[in-house]
């Protein structure tokens, strides 16, 4: 069994990993808004439990047992914000808080009955993959929006920017996964793009937002 701030680094190690590759003190550091000689102290600590491989001035890299411990953290959180969005009416905005708190739960049969009462999902309500009771996760293999060109039509599957703010503005917009849209125009000067959403409506996305889209291109199999 880790604390709750143990499993906090593994997870935020396993997810930097899997955005950057390489993962220093100095990154893991500002990513958790922590003091380097703090995070030099939990390194060690994880190092000693065999879940971090460790060496002063090189990347930090989970061992195999840290990934699944990291993934089985993720599968908590993930399975506990499709449980109040799709059993308790939560918007996609406001379940990442609480599934900070729920992911601490130590009880596998507890989640395992919350995956069997979904249906076993795959995805989280932000399309990120949830691994399965044995940290295995299956990825796919989609594009940001900001790499298409015009006159593609896309599905948009998964948002990789989850803040509030950002998921609001998508709301806003009408933008939600599965939502099928054709790009009109991209911008020469600054990259936005003017879309048409399937409900008909034509809307214009700045870069920012682009990039923070993952969507599977129509006809295409992505895998």
């Amino acid at each position: 069994m880790h604390s709750h701030t143990e499993e906090n680094y593994l997870k935020a190690l396993f997810l930097l990993s899997q955005e950057n590759g390489k993962v220093t003190v100095l990154s893991l550091s500002r990513h958790l808004n922590n003091k380097m000689p703090s995070v030099n102290s939990m390194m060690k600590k994880l190092a000693e439990k065999k879940l971090v491989k460790y060496k002063s001035y090189q990347p930090l890299e989970l061992t195999e047992k840290g990934k699944k411990e990291a993934a089985l953290i993720l599968r908590k959180h993930r399975l506990t914000e499709m449980y109040l969005v799709e059993k308790m009416g939560f918007g996609w905005e406001n379940v990442h808080e609480i599934a900070e708190q729920v992911e601490h739960i130590q009880s596998k049969a507890f989640f395992d009955k919350m995956d069997e009462i979904l249906g076993f999902p795959k995805f989280d309500p932000h399309g990120s993959p949830i691994p399965d009771k044995n940290g295995i996760i299956e990825w796919y293999n989609y594009t940001h929006l900001n790499d298409c060109i015009s006159g593609e039509n896309v599905v948009l599957m998964a948002v990789t920017h989850t803040s509030d703010e950002f998921l609001k503005y998508l709301n806003k917009v009408n933008l939600n996964l599965g939502t099928q849209i054709k790009i009109l125009e991209r911008e020469d000067f600054d990259q936005s793009m003017k879309l048409i959403l399937n409900s008909g409506t034509e809307i214009t996305l700045s870069a920012a937002a682009s990039r923070n889209l993952l969507v599977k291109k129509q006809n295409s199999r992505q895998k």
